[in-house]
């Protein structure tokens, strides 16, 4: 009898939303988050990514790692269904940001956690479609997805993580 068995994975998006400038003033004055929206976990990888993913787990070539000096998550207001083949964000507004401190982190056995801030002034749009990638040089996305997590408005704090289930 032979046993076949797959990897699987699952990224699911939460973004937490503030009445706050920036991370320092959510901290200073404990600022609680007035909305918490968890879009629907989803599987799109993108070719360039499973490839970089691929090459750093073997050591192959010289891929930027997904680490905290290099990798973002980058927000867009573009509805255009994930594929496999794309490359990042296709709206026309978009923007990538660092992570925050101590991101991305393993959290237990299976799950990858990347999560960075969108602060006042930034990203004042419909967030339409999220991804990760691995900084500007490289650019290269592991994921992207279309969740509908509203419209950003001024003078407001959007923290968004991303977090990936491998099994």
């Amino acid at each position: 009898m032979s046993m076949k068995e797959k990897a699987k994975h699952e990224i699911q998006w939460t973004v937490e939303k503030f009445i706050a400038k920036d991370a320092k003033e959510i901290t200073e004055k404990n600022i609680k988050p007035y909305e918490v929206v968890k879009g629907a976990p989803h599987n799109c990888l993108l070719h360039e990514g499973i490839a970089t993913f691929l090459g750093l787990l073997c050591g192959i070539g010289a891929e930027t790692a997904y680490n905290n000096a290099s990798a973002r998550i980058g927000v867009g207001n573009d509805a255009t269904a994930p594929a496999d083949t794309q490359s990042g964000l296709l709206g026309g507004s978009s923007l990538y940001k660092a992570m925050n401190a101590t991101y991305p982190s393993k959290s237990g056995d299976h799950d990858i956690v990347f999560q960075s801030d969108f602060v006042s002034g930034e990203a004042e749009w419909a967030w339409l479609e999220e991804s990760i990638d691995n900084g500007v040089t490289p650019n290269k996305n592991l994921c992207r997805q279309n969740t509908s997590l509203g419209t950003k408005p001024a003078a407001q704090t959007w923290r968004i993580t991303g977090t990936i289930t491998w099994t």
